[in-house]
């Protein structure tokens, strides 16, 4: 990622690079022929996956060769600490060879020379040799340490106490207790069966996740990126709210292929950040926006965040069908930055500004326009019937096709050798992640413990799925404080969904719920990436740059419990109960925004003029009639009611505050 030199000093270019890298992990930066080398091995890795996105190759192959390749790239790039940056350390090779021979035992059956005996190690799992323990126990440290290079300590230090309940959860009080499982068990678990390690998460890795990420990492490199922002900000000009709307709509454009909150806040901010000061934005709101709009890269079709191809897999769906159930709730995540931007226009006083972009419209598209082909293409294809996997093969190789159509965006050789190398790169640390998530969900699978917690949840709720689904967001949300996205969905979608699942919610439903409650970690205290960066873009508090983040956020934020809590809620997801008439969607959908609209009022406490608090607490009212019908029903006759009188409150309000302006005169706060 590229800061431009004019916004920042030294110290606050250093500071950005490393939120990234708490994202995306820090690697060294070698040179020379070490470097070229490395740089080698991750070309390798993504030619591998390619060609396993292209032809055939067994399962439990693809598996393991990706764990060999992230594990020993992890070794090699990531630093064991941080005063051993950019040197070459003797003890990273031996763990980079050591994920190599412990990758080769399991493809050879534990004979080392004859392929052919990999079912045989499978089949052993139940009676393990000497061997096998001391290997998978090598390898379970692995998993543990290269997770720690690329993501921190909290992930491998929560596999340890996950680890520790099963071999000492026989000595805890009921509910919690279980039987206890000697450690050779466990080390049998965890890598001899497709319920570890190796199971659905490093799947989903290995098949889906890095090759969006290659495929993001194309389109970087081509300058679909630096097009995705210049196309909003002409497209947006003209107008006094034209900042806040260009970041929303790049946002959106950038985020799909990237898929990072903080990449993409940064991208758009260097951007971004001169022309909302010269429209007037304050330096806190400003990055609240930002960091927002990078927030909405986890949740933009068609890529997502890494997270949702994990809940293809956990589901047994097709992406397409994750795609589709995600393209109202994102829509209702833009409307709401929308509003609150125009919110943002009148209560600032907004000045309409220029952008930084020397081409028209129309020379904009017809010089750089080919850049919207692959993202198209991507959505085409899985509706033609491919699959995700194969969608992505294709969009890539038209990425790098159609960069050709000019000479300042080809890839030639060189350049698309470093994408190409990048893309595996980008993903090493999502890769090791799922691997160390795999020992926790190893162990939950184990134990039982997600009907456990599921049970207590419950009981704690009274059995009440209104309170089920705030606790249940809560422990996502707490969850995501302390691990990333992909950590924190994995997790709670093993302890959390059966919950909601239990209590009548379709799965889809509450993995989509989980799903969202996950991605706020991106904009949550103490791990607000997303935010601090911003703060750091603007020079503003990151904590109150944390506030204004939530603030805009938020209103969309509540949607999640409309297809939970309401019968009919789920036609957000493009999905009905049975012989109910699809003509809900639409009432649905009109009920949320409105909903977003009354609560954006609410949190931004300005329309044409500043507001009361009893106009705010009005507004609330309103928005809780719209976005949570079902707690009001009893008392007004039915939740259809409850949003008719939702959308008249607010209609009314909107109404009386355009009167009194006319009146009064607007008003605007002056900073």
């Amino acid at each position: 990622m590229t800061v431009q030199a004019e916004l920042l000093n030294d110290e606050e270019r250093r500071k950005v690079e490393e939120l990234i890298e708490q994202e995306e992990g820090g690697v060294h930066k070698f040179v020379g022929w070490w470097g070229k080398a490395l740089t080698f091995i991750a070309f390798l890795m993504t030619l591998f996956h390619l060609y396993a996105a292209a032809s055939t190759v067994d399962t439990q192959s693809l598996r393991e060769i990706h764990v060999a390749f992230a594990l020993s790239l992890v070794f090699l790039l990531f630093p064991a600490v941080k005063s051993w940056r950019n040197r070459v350390a003797p003890w990273d090779i031996v763990a980079a060879g050591l994920v190599l021979v412990v990758i080769w035992y399991m493809m050879t059956g534990g004979t080392w020379t004859d392929l052919e005996a990999a079912d045989d190690f499978l089949d052993r799992y139940v009676s393990p040799t000497r061997t096998d323990l001391i290997i998978g126990g090598l390898l379970i440290v692995l998993v543990l340490e290269s997770t720690r290079r690329a993501t921190g300590w909290i992930m491998p230090v929560l596999s340890l106490v996950f680890l520790a309940y099963a071999l000492w959860g026989n000595y805890l009080p009921a509910p919690w207790t279980h039987k206890g499982y000697p450690l050779s068990d466990m080390i049998a678990e965890l890598y001899m069966t497709l319920n570890g390690i190796f199971g659905s998460a490093i799947d989903v890795s290995a098949t889906l996740i890095i090759l969006f990420t290659i495929f993001g990492a194309i389109l970087q490199a081509s300058g679909a990126g630096r097009f995705f922002i210049d196309f909003s900000l002409r497209a947006m000009k003209g107008q006094p709210n034209a900042a806040g709307r260009a970041v929303v709509l790049s946002s959106f454009l950038l985020g799909g292929p990237s898929g990072s909150g903080v990449a993409t806040t940064v991208t758009i901010g260097t951007v971004a950040w001169p022309i909302m000061k010269e429209a007037g934005y304050g330096k806190s709101a400003a990055g609240g926006l930002l960091a927002a709009g990078g927030l909405g890269a986890i949740l933009s079709p068609p890529v997502l965040g890494a997270a949702a191809f994990l809940i293809a897999e956990y589901l047994k769906m097709s992406y397409l069908d994750i795609v589709r159930m995600a393209i109202i709730p994102t829509c209702l995540y833009y409307f709401g930055l929308l509003v609150m931007t125009e919110i943002d226009a009148r209560k600032y006083g907004l000045r309409a500004v220029d952008p930084a972009v020397d081409m028209s419209m129309g020379q904009l598209l017809t010089r750089y326009g080919f850049h919207f082909t692959s993202l198209i293409s991507v959505v085409v294809l899985m509706v033609w019937g491919f699959s995700a996997t194969y969608a992505v093969f294709w969009s890539i190789l038209l990425a790098i096709l159609v960069s050709y159509l000019r000479t300042d965006t080809a890839l030639w050789p060189g350049r698309l050798f470093r994408a190409l190398a990048d893309g595996s790169i980008q993903a090493l640390g999502v890769a090791a992640t799922c691997a160390c998530a795999g020992i926790i969900v190893g162990v939950i699978t184990k134990t039982g413990l997600a009907l456990k917690f599921s049970s207590i949840v419950i009981d704690l709720a009274g059995g009440s799925l209104f309170w089920t689904s705030v606790y249940t967001a809560l422990i996502v949300w707490v969850v995501g404080l302390a691990v990333p996205v992909t950590a924190s969905y994995i997790m709670c979608a093993v302890i959390a969904a059966p919950a909601l699942i239990k209590l009548g919610i379709p799965d889809y439903a509450a993995h989509m719920f989980i799903f969202y409650y996950a991605v706020l970690s991106e904009v949550s205290p103490p791990t607000a990436l997303a935010p601090f960066a911003a703060a750091t873009l603007t020079r503003a508090d990151p904590y109150v740059t944390t506030l204004q983040s939530w603030k805009y956020a938020l209103p969309a934020f509540l949607v999640p419990f409309i297809f939970v809590l309401d019968p009919i809620g789920i036609g957000l997801l493009l999905e009905l109960p049975k012989d109910t008439s699809w003509a809900w969607i639409p009432w649905v959908t009109v009920g949320a925004a409105g909903g977003i609209l009354a609560l954006a009022i609410a949190a931004q406490g300005h329309l044409w003029r500043p507001l009361g608090l009893a106009t705010r607490a009005v507004a609330v009212l309103a928005g809780v009639a719209l976005t949570f019908p079902e707690i009001i029903d009893d008392w007004v006759g039915g939740m259809v009611v409850a949003r008719l009188l939702g959308l008249f409150v607010l209609a009314g309000l909107i109404a009386y505050e355009y009167a009194a302006a006319r009146r009064g005169g607007a008003a605007v706060i002056r900073r």
